[in-house]
């Protein structure tokens, strides 16, 4: 989980991937739940959310629409919030930023500063 203020990323927040998968992420709902009151208590927002995409490119899978949209028992959706999927199946890691919204499925820009 990404913290922001203000739209920038101020803080990154990583979880255990409870699914223990390459091909599935899902987070432990006691340490999302910690991860989210973590943010909060900080005065920041959920700038985004954050995987990897390890044999595909860095493009919203259907699973990922899927729990944007509808979320379920283990991964509820967050509305407004950004996803940022970071492909390393190639040499060079490729990092793209997206809005997921029903089924509009939107690259945003990725500024990247120092």
């Amino acid at each position: 989980m990404i913290a922001s203020r203000d739209g920038e990323a101020v803080a990154v927040h990583r979880a255990v991937n409870a699914a223990k998968s390459p091909l599935k992420y899902v987070m432990d709902p006691k340490e999302q739940y910690e991860l989210q009151t973590s943010i909060e208590d900080a005065g920041l927002d959920l700038g985004a959310i954050y995987h990897s995409h390890t044999r595909s490119d860095p493009v919203p899978s259907q699973t990922d629409i899927n729990l944007a949209k509808l979320g379920d028992s283990d991964q509820p959706s967050f509305p407004g919030t950004l996803y940022l999927i970071v492909g390393v199946k190639g040499a060079e890691d490729d990092l793209r930023l997206w809005s997921i919204v029903g089924n509009d499925v939107q690259q945003v820009e990725l500024q990247v500063t120092e």
